[in-house]
């Protein structure tokens, strides 16, 4: 049995949960083929995030995997939302068994 690893870009978007449906917008107006979703907590420069009551004071992170044209726009729409927004991105190359 033989396979190949696939190379794409993983970006990491970790924000404030009422961006959610903003967030998928845009991965879908990207075209973007998919993505997932979790409830995060911690601290940062925003303050704690601990997810303690629905929808105040929670984050969610949103992992996808995309080319790097892709990868460089999607940075690109973030960074506006950061003005009124808890909102920090991030990419890493990766190879990996994704489509």
């Amino acid at each position: 049995m033989s396979f190949s690893l696939s190379s794409g870009v993983l970006v990491t978007i970790i924000g404030e949960a009422v961006l959610q449906d903003q967030l998928i917008h845009l991965l879908t107006k990207l075209g973007v083929s998919g993505y997932t979703i979790i409830p995060a907590q911690g601290s940062g420069s925003h303050g704690r995030r601990m997810g303690d009551m629905a929808g105040y004071n929670t984050n969610i992170e949103i992992k996808t995997i995309v080319a790097a044209t892709t990868s460089d726009q999607l940075l690109l729409d973030l960074g506006p939302l950061q003005a009124n927004h808890a909102l920090i991105a991030f990419r890493q190359s990766v190879d990996g068994l994704f489509d």
